[in-house]
């Protein structure tokens, strides 16, 4: 038997690219169409016919303020008259299905997947993710952190802001438990091995070791580079140090971003994180240690770095170590005690990498740290981390010293989540109550005083209040 030509083909038997579509991509139908694949999957997909293949009207679906070119389309769809002045058109998919039926030999549903791709079945892909973002909920309740609050203040962000749902969108829901997992291999949280399915099960280490940034990733998720500045991945983890350390957002800047990674112990740069110091004078050998004793007979304030530490160890002569957090305060000791100043290390905010360096040994090494910072939640947060580390005594950061900074002038207002100040409960309460920061700048006087090396020996307590 012959075969028929294309144009005698019946429409139901013509290849998909040789049916005569063009009228349906045409002004009378783009937007009836558009509203029957939104109706089908909004309803789960359905097609307008029941599962036994007979007629269901399926619903209806409507056009707003029709074109002369819809309502001819609609007239001709159902054979019912509409008049040039309707406001709306109102078409059952029933009689869209039939209509494309008789003409094209396919229904409704096969059309829109030739036109525009498969129906979706949105209630089912919303059912989905809801069950997909429990589960990754779930899990990370599991993780050692999940009783502190910066945990779950991070979880709880990235469910009600629509982070959690678009990676499980895009099939990057699996970077939830990849951020935990890097949490988990952060050196400074002093975690041992925490058991993360899916991924390898790697000690961190001891408290207070540092790790380069490539390392921690390896170890977290065998990528080396899943932490690259910028990636999904370093962005989550970054948002729960940042809560961790009190900060509302993560930091737009690289250095601010660096930081937030030193204080958890992993290296992005060993020669960008440095540390401010002034007569740090040393009992050790080498490069190094001759510069900053130079630099300490000379009064001379000298930016330490990681990587000269691991190139040169220093070993601290001091009994004692004063630590403050801006550079304002270092700068005026310099400038007005000179050599006479007593050891000084400025953390100049959260403390980096090379700080924690610089003092772990010096620590170890039997100096005492005497340590202060602002009077703002950071502020008391850097301090009770020194506390708990280094076993360092404040430095006058009691509630009378900052009650009595307050009251010599005008203060900005606290802002962020608050700390607590174990050392002094009554300084966080007073804080709270008077809602103010107070700038270590307004206290450099009295911190100079202590610094003297030839005042009179200054005790715990008057360090401390």
């Amino acid at each position: 038997m012959d075969e028929l030509p294309m144009d005698e083909l019946p429409m139901d038997e013509l290849p998909m690219d040789e049916l005569p579509m063009d009228e349906l991509r045409g002004e009378g139908w783009t937007r009836l169409l558009a509203a029957a694949r939104r109706k089908l999957e909004r309803d789960g997909g359905g097609d307008g016919r029941s599962v036994n293949g007979h007629s269901d009207d399926g619903g209806s679906i409507g056009l707003k303020d029709p074109s002369e070119s819809e309502r001819r389309v609609v007239i001709g769809l159902t054979g019912r008259y509409r008049p040039e002045s309707v406001r709306r058109l109102t078409v059952s998919l029933a009689e869209l299905d039939a209509a494309l039926t008789t003409r094209y030999g396919i229904g409704l549903r096969e059309m829109l997947t030739r036109l525009g791709g498969p129906i979706r079945d949105r209630a089912a892909e919303r059912a989905a993710l809801d069950l997909e973002r429990e589960r990754l909920l779930g899990t990370a309740g599991t993780s050692r952190h999940a009783a502190e609050p910066w945990f779950t203040a991070w979880l709880d962000g990235l469910a009600s802001d629509g982070t959690l749902t678009r990676l499980i969108r895009r099939g990057d829901g699996h970077l939830l438990g990849c951020a935990i997992a890097v949490l988990a291999h952060l050196p400074t949280l002093g975690l041992p091995e925490i058991p993360v399915p899916g991924l390898p099960a790697v000690s961190t280490g001891l408290p207070g070791q540092s790790v380069p940034l490539p390392m921690l990733a390896e170890r977290a998720t065998g990528d080396t580079k899943a932490l690259m500045p910028g990636s999904p991945l370093a962005l989550l983890v970054l948002r729960a140090l940042a809560l961790r350390t009190g900060l509302p957002t993560v930091p737009g800047n690289r250095a601010g971003q660096r930081e937030l990674w030193e204080s958890a112990g992993a290296i992005v740069d060993d020669l960008a994180s440095q540390v401010l110091v002034l007569n740090i004078r040393t009992r050790s050998e080498g490069v190094v240690s001759g510069w900053l004793d130079e630099a300490a007979r000379h009064g001379i304030p000298y930016r330490l770095t990681l990587h000269q530490q691991a190139v040169s160890p220093v070993i601290c002569a001091a009994e004692e170590i004063f630590v403050c957090e801006n550079p304002a305060v270092l700068r005026a000791a310099s400038a007005e005690l000179g050599a006479g100043c007593a050891a000084l290390v400025c953390t100049e905010g959260i403390p980096s990498a090379a700080c924690h360096r610089l003092l772990d040994a010096a620590v170890a090494g039997g100096v005492r740290l005497r340590w202060r910072a602002d009077f703002d939640w950071t502020g008391l947060r850097i301090v009770g981390r020194a506390i708990a580390r280094y076993g360092a005594e404040p430095w006058r950061m009691s509630a009378a010293d900052y009650a009595a900074s307050l009251a010599e002038g005008e203060s900005t207002p606290l802002a962020g989540p608050p700390a607590d100040s174990p050392w002094d409960e009554a300084l966080a309460a007073l804080m709270t109550s008077r809602g103010q920061t107070v700038m270590e700048e307004r206290l450099i006087p009295p911190l100079l005083a202590d610094l003297a090396s030839d005042a009179p020996s200054v005790s715990t307590a008057r360090r401390s209040t």
